[in-house]
């Protein structure tokens, strides 16, 4: 039992550790024998670099230390890179053009746009001859250039030599996953248009490129379609979350047919691109991924259409891709960071490339608990929520654990209970962090997924106060020091959750969130330019509304100690969002400390910001709820304006 209070125990679970050799893994793909891998490494100031393994369990970086793998598209990026029988095709950072790796070097596929970054390229695939592509491109005719102006297209790209892409598809706001049928004679396409967004209502299309015919396979108002893939047999499998959960189905070139019906999630919101949760095998078998009750399982359906759930341990599962016989993974488990791995179809899993060794005792681990617990919709309706718990690792005689209300981004995102030592750091501290799945979170269906439209700000946040409140009221924690904090939207909602009269919250922690939903909507790029219109209204016509959920409107009503952590170069949520609540803020003489971080966008990828943004935050929980920090990890007080 810790001989200490709550918050300040001393941990091997430093931000030194959270940073010390951090590797973020991608995507993964086959290539032949061999398996290509992201990496985006902390200590190379975020940089993604690409590695290679072959059979013999050899591994090499692919690019060289200067390119930097990531896309620009939608400003989430993903899909930034694929292979074909040796060759990479890839998008360097720094300028955003296409380039093709291979024996011979490096080649630019693309021509050099007329504002930098003006073009920038995703989610590819190679005709079966090898010498054409196409791929996503986003055409930003200028610097900052409006999000009316900003055009997304599916282009066709010599895949040997520099010129200019041909566009095929145009016309839709938003296009994804273009793939060529086996014999590169059909083209497949996901696309949609303003206001949604990918995970309401996509349509998938497929042409004949000899006829220029074009075909609607699925999709329309109320249905998601995503993940179109062609099996060698020249049908086309897709998800869909038609019957109110993403799941897989086959086209065959005239009907299209279930092939798994779940009452649960197989797909995952489009936030970005190149994703796959399953991957169907040479014998007709399936094996994908699914997320129940907030925890991912891998699963095997036979031709016969038995099912099994595989003992993999996984609780969250990314990047599901055949690799001979078998899958390969990104995967991870409670008390086990994301790895590469190889599962066979009896569920023996081969691990790639190993989550870093960490030297902990598994037994400091906090492991989450799935609750669920009693809220209210948007008219005060009582309805369920959800969230994962995880408990401090220890307890104190006669004391109770102060809390953290954590927030996830999207909003239309999830809670992952993989290890995080960056939730661990807190755990091991001797907080308890409760990860809340509000309505509006992916994973429970598209039911649960809509709750939040139209109630961004009153749902999300009702949820956060009930999981607060049931933590307190179980007496698992402490009620007079509830925090809560979070980023991008998860920030938002903090604020709102902060901006009431009533906020049982002494502390709270803002990540690049929004605090004027107003300007928000008036400044950000193309992708979310109209995703407040199903979560708050239409512009300008809801907006009174929009002034009314703004925390920038309540300033009056904030008592609470805030700490606010923002990126320079953020382009989703920038920077005078953050500034403008610190400055209300201080104005008013509530406790504020502001931190911004230079190079940083949405999301800080520096190891020496990683590290100063967790100990700056420490430090202002510790001032506040009256706890030292541990002297030997040289942690720099965080400075907290208007406190007494």
């Amino acid at each position: 039992m810790p001989n200490a209070p709550y918050g300040s125990w001393p941990t091997p679970l430093t931000s030194e550790l959270v940073v010390q050799a951090a590797v973020g893994l991608g995507e993964v793909h086959p290539d032949g024998e061999d398996l290509l891998w992201a990496e985006g490494r902390a200590a190379e100031g975020g940089r993604i670099a690409l590695v290679r393994r072959t059979p013999d369990g050899a591994t090499a970086d692919v690019v060289p230390p200067e390119i930097n793998v990531r896309t620009g598209v939608h400003e989430y990026g993903g899909g930034a890179w694929w292979v074909a029988d040796g060759v990479v095709f890839l998008v360097d950072w720094a300028d955003q053009r296409l380039r093709r790796l291979d024996d011979d070097g490096i080649t630019f596929l693309t021509p050099e746009p007329a504002v930098p970054r003006g073009d920038r390229y995703a989610d590819g695939d190679v005709a079966p001859n090898g010498t054409w592509l196409v791929c996503v491109r986003e055409r930003h005719p200028s610097v900052g250039a409006p999000a009316t102006e900003v055009v997304n297209e599916v282009v066709r790209c010599d895949a040997r030599a520099l010129s200019e892409p041909e566009v095929l598809v145009d016309g839709p706001d938003f296009v994804a996953a273009p793939r060529l049928s086996p014999d590169g004679s059909t083209l497949a396409w996901i696309s949609w248009d303003h206001p949604s967004m990918p995970w309401d209502d996509t349509v998938l299309t497929v042409r004949s490129l000899a006829s220029g015919t074009d075909t609607v396979v699925a999709g329309g108002p109320g249905e998601s379609v995503t993940e179109p893939r062609w099996q060698a047999d020249g049908s086309l499998t897709f998800l869909s979350d038609r019957t109110g959960w993403w799941n897989l189905y086959r086209y065959d070139g005239s009907i299209s047919e279930p092939v798994v019906l779940l009452d649960a999630e197989i797909g995952v919101p489009g936030w970005q691109l190149g994703g796959s949760r399953y991957a169907m095998l040479d014998d007709r078998s399936v094996v994908f991924a699914r997320s129940s009750e907030g925890f991912d399982a891998l699963v095997l359906r036979r031709p016969d259409g038995t099912t099994t759930e595989l003992d993999t341990g996984f609780s969250v599962i990314r990047s599901v891709r055949a690799h001979g016989d078998d899958v390969v993974c990104v995967a991870g488990g409670p008390t086990a960071e994301p790895g590469v791995h190889h599962v066979s179809t009896t569920g023996a899993v081969t691990t790639l490339r190993p989550p870093r060794d960490l030297g902990l005792d598994p037994a400091i681990l906090s492991v989450p608990e799935p609750m669920t617990f009693s809220s209210v919709d948007g008219d005060g309706n009582p309805r369920d929520a959800h969230a994962l718990f995880y408990p401090p690792s220890g307890s104190v005689e006669g004391e109770l654990p102060p809390l953290l209300v954590v927030i996830h981004g999207g909003p239309t995102g999830a809670a992952s209970p993989v290890l995080s030592v960056g939730l661990q750091y807190w755990t091991t501290r001797g907080f308890g962090v409760v990860d809340v799945n509000y309505g509006g979170s992916t994973g429970y269906g598209r039911a649960y997924r809509e709750q939040l439209k139209g109630a961004w700000g009153i749902v999300d946040v009702a949820d956060c106060l009930a999981a607060a409140r049931a933590l307190a009221d179980a007496g698992r924690v402490d009620p007079a020091r509830l925090a809560i904090r979070g980023g991008s939207a998860g920030g938002f909602t903090t604020l709102a959750a902060l901006a009431r009269a009533d906020t049982p919250f002494a502390a709270g922690a803002d990540h690049f969130g929004v605090a004027d939903l107003e300007a928000l909507a008036a400044d950000t790029h193309k992708f979310e330019s109209r995703y407040l219109d199903g979560l708050v209204g239409p512009y300008p016509e809801a907006r009174d509304v929009y002034v009314e959920r703004s925390p920038l409107t309540h300033v009056g009503e904030f008592s609470t100690a805030l700490i606010v952590l923002q990126g320079d170069e953020d382009a989703i949520v920038p920077p005078n969002q953050s500034e403008m609540i610190v400055s209300a803020l201080r104005e008013k003489g509530v406790p504020v400390a502001y931190l911004l971080f230079a190079g940083e966008q949405h999301g800080f990828r520096r190891a020496e910001n990683i590290r100063r943004a967790l100990d700056a935050e420490l430090s202002f929980y510790a001032q506040l709820f009256g706890f030292t920090l541990p002297p030997d990890e040289g942690i720099e007080p965080v400075e907290i304006e208007n406190l007494d």
